[in-house]
């Protein structure tokens, strides 16, 4: 049986519509559908199954008018389309689950300002917390979400000041990490391929931390080359070509992403080279999709899903927090380094 059409001129179902279907009081309803006070089971399963039948669905929003908040969390991520995110909302979400909280989610496309107008439009419903991805905001975010009075976290990086608690790892140390295990494995000759975008501030703090491994064991970038736009098989396929057409003695080549990492692979190996002898290589992120090409990327693993259900766990315990908790990325050798 087909609903009622919202656009016929019918008024919308009321509390009464229910309450009436069920045979008993508009407040036993309220009680049942609030999870409040001392109604029996019976009576309970009778509200629910009339509220179904009719496509009932409560003003969340007049209730929130006495508590000053819904039972929404509002996430605010760059984008949708980055194959990064997906698994933070999944780790959110397997928290989120075991609660009455909802993830509601918007996005900023990498764009501060409009970050800040998301945020504003995430408070004015007055949700019971919010995570925002990152620790860059502009100033009026960042008064905002000081000022929210609910808790809210900061994902993805901890090398910064966050507003409030924050979940994530350190990129800096990321970075340092990859170097280390790249100088290991008796690299010398090592190429960056990454990003021009200065708003990818993570990818920045883990080249910084990348060079600063590299000077620690007396080395330098022997070259690097960036691009702009989207990264995926075609942009990392394309940098690889013409870093190694301008420094042909390249043993390494360390890639922002695995998505470009994953094009520079099948460049090298349609050309001929043995991986990971003769040149090596290594992305970020470790991407499962991935894992049906020829050679596994090395890469590092961004804890991604832990960094969203960390989040989540503060969340819904429902108290201010200035926490900052760091979980350590790991680094997955794959098949395209050499052994140590």
């Amino acid at each position: 049986m087909r609903g009622r059409n919202p656009y016929d001129g019918t008024p919308q179902m009321t509390l009464r519509d229910v309450a009436s279907a069920a045979g008993v009081s508009e407040m036993t309803v309220s009680r049942v559908l609030r999870n409040r006070g001392d109604v029996s089971e019976n009576t309970r399963k009778k509200v629910h199954e009339a509220a179904r039948a009719l496509g009932y669905v409560p003003n969340k929003i007049a209730g929130a008018l006495a508590s000053n908040r819904v039972n929404l969390v509002g996430v605010v991520i760059p984008s949708l389309s980055n194959m990064v995110f997906p698994d933070v909302l999944a780790g959110i979400g397997e928290i989120l689950d075991g609660t009455d909280l909802q993830p509601v989610v918007g996005t900023s496309r990498y764009d501060p300002e409009r970050e800040e107008t998301v945020i504003y439009e995430m408070l004015s419903w007055r949700p019971s917390g919010l995570i925002v991805a990152g620790l860059e905001h502009t100033e009026a975010a960042c008064a905002m979400m000081a000022n929210a009075g609910i808790p809210v976290v900061e994902v993805m990086d901890v090398d910064g000041d966050p507003v409030a608690a924050a979940v994530g790892i350190s990129h800096e140390k990321a970075g340092r990490d990859m170097a280390a295990e790249i100088v290991a494995r008796g690299y010398r000759r090592i190429g960056y391929l990454g990003s021009s975008s200065t708003a990818d501030h993570r990818a920045q703090k883990r080249l910084r931390g990348f060079e600063a491994g590299l000077a620690a064991a007396g080395l330098t970038l022997a070259d690097s080359i960036f691009y702009d736009g989207v990264s995926g098989f075609g942009t990392g396929r394309a940098m690889t070509q013409a870093l190694l057409a301008r420094t042909p003695d390249l043993d390494f080549l360390y890639y922002n992403t695995d998505m470009n990492a994953a094009g520079g692979l099948l460049y090298c190996l349609e050309k001929g080279m043995q991986i990971p002898d003769q040149i090596g290589m290594a992305g970020f992120n470790s991407f499962e999709v991935l894992d049906g090409l020829p050679l596994r990327i090395a890469t590092m693993d961004s804890r991604r899903h832990d960094i969203g259900a960390k989040a989540a766990e503060l969340i819904a315990a429902n108290a201010l927090s200035s926490e900052i908790i760091q979980l350590d990325p790991r680094f997955l050798p794959g098949d395209t380094v050499r052994a140590r």
